[in-house]
């Protein structure tokens, strides 16, 4: 297949291209290349997309409407996967705009992009922030998600209704996919596990929110590309879909700093602090209907995810 995926730059854009143009699809990557982490970062990503003979990167923002109507009119895709989005919690609180012009701006040019060029199968991230202050764990699809604590998290929620629109009026088959704290190789600095392994091996204190009184069901980036992969794959679903991606198990955020202790050799100097605007006490994946459409079935640990992380970490600092 020919298929555009935004994002390509960022971590699990990156590793879904990868696998596409692995299996031997044509993959069209578009990246603005956001300063929001470190665009060496990204630029190496990058990089490693290029050396693929069927890959082509174009830079440019999903905001950008003549841009995205020229990438549609010329391209001519059989799917899309947009995966492109200003990412974080706590940046929304600080930057609002930012996250209006790319999740929801964006993600209309993409909408539109798919309706007027005939693109029959639109995979979208969405997030497990959706699910806000809900106490009901695990999170199931089921549940109601109008209680956002964040403008991120209400700017996914906006795009899974934005989809529903879309699918309904014009016959785009839209699949939301709920991720639940990605980690893994290549990883995002902003992240938990990627500020932890630095501030450890540099000897400062790690920032522990809720005074370590936290879960998250922490999902290894290859278990979440075969879930965006199946997703654009599968044939019979629904004309709009939304799935948790997650892991099935939430984990004490102490527990997964006491196996990156073990990982790194090092003891980690814990800075206890409240709980944070925006945050959630714990996230917990609902994921059997991801299993009964998707066939999806997490398989990594953290136990062994985490130590594939800082074995790439040290690979990549040259530690």
């Amino acid at each position: 297949m020919k298929i555009l995926v935004t994002g390509t730059a960022g971590f699990i854009g990156f590793h879904v291209a990868r696998f596409l143009l692995e299996r031997g699809d044509e993959v069209v990557g578009l990246d603005n290349f956001s300063p929001y982490y470190n665009v060496s970062l990204k630029e190496g990503r990058n990089n490693i997309l290029k050396s693929y003979s069927r890959f082509k990167i174009i830079r440019g923002d999903i905001s950008e409407r003549a841009l995205i109507e020229k990438i549609f009119s010329d391209e001519k895709f059989d799917a899309v996967c947009n995966l492109a989005a200003q990412a974080g919690v706590r940046y929304s609180l600080d930057h609002p705009h930012e996250y209006v012009v790319s999740n929801i701006m964006g993600f209309l040019n993409i909408l539109e992009g798919c309706r007027h060029n005939k693109v029959h199968r639109l995979v979208y991230a969405s997030s497990s922030s959706v699910y806000g202050g809900n106490t009901r764990l695990p999170f199931s699809e089921k549940d109601r998600v109008d209680t956002p604590v964040s403008l991120y998290a209400a700017s996914k929620k906006s795009d899974e209704l934005m989809a529903h629109c879309y699918a309904h009026l014009y016959g785009i088959q839209t699949v939301g996919l709920r991720f639940f704290t990605v980690y893994g190789p290549w990883g995002r600095p902003d992240m938990a596990l990627w500020l932890f392994t630095d501030a450890i091996l540099n000897s400062r204190p790690i920032q522990v929110f809720n005074n370590g009184d936290m879960q998250r069901d922490f999902t290894y980036i290859d278990d979440i590309v075969a879930g965006v992969v199946a997703s654009i794959d599968r044939k019979e679903l629904d004309r709009c879909e939304v799935f948790n991606l997650g892991n099935h198990n939430s984990e004490d955020l102490m527990g997964l700093i006491g196996i990156l202790e073990q990982c790194l050799g090092k003891k980690a100097k814990k800075e206890l602090l409240p709980m944070q605007p925006g945050d959630v006490k714990a996230t917990y994946a609902d994921i059997e209907a991801a299993q009964k459409k998707l066939g999806f079935e997490p398989k990594t640990r953290i136990a062994d995810g985490i130590p594939k992380f800082v074995d790439w970490y040290r690979g990549y600092f040259g530690l």
